[in-house]
């Protein structure tokens, strides 16, 4: 995931499953501006590798708020 944040700020950045049950925070923290890559490893917050299928990758930074949706293969 490519983030482009032109303040600093706190970012928050989670993925969801498909039935919109929180599965993992990525990013929680206060951000500087600049461009950054956030990976996923497709672990849940407890290590767990979870199933192929849809999720749902929500960032909240400041006013701006977006959702992209993920597809896991394996």
């Amino acid at each position: 995931l490519r983030l482009a944040l032109p303040h600093a700020g706190r970012v928050s950045l989670a993925v969801y499953d498909a039935a919109g049950a929180f599965v993992r925070e990525l990013a929680g923290t206060v951000q500087p501006a600049g461009f950054r890559a956030v990976r996923w490893d497709g672990r849940d917050e407890n290590g767990r590798t979870v199933a192929p299928g849809v999720y749902y990758c929500r960032m909240r930074a400041g006013d701006f708020r977006a959702i992209r949706k993920l597809v896991k293969l394996r």
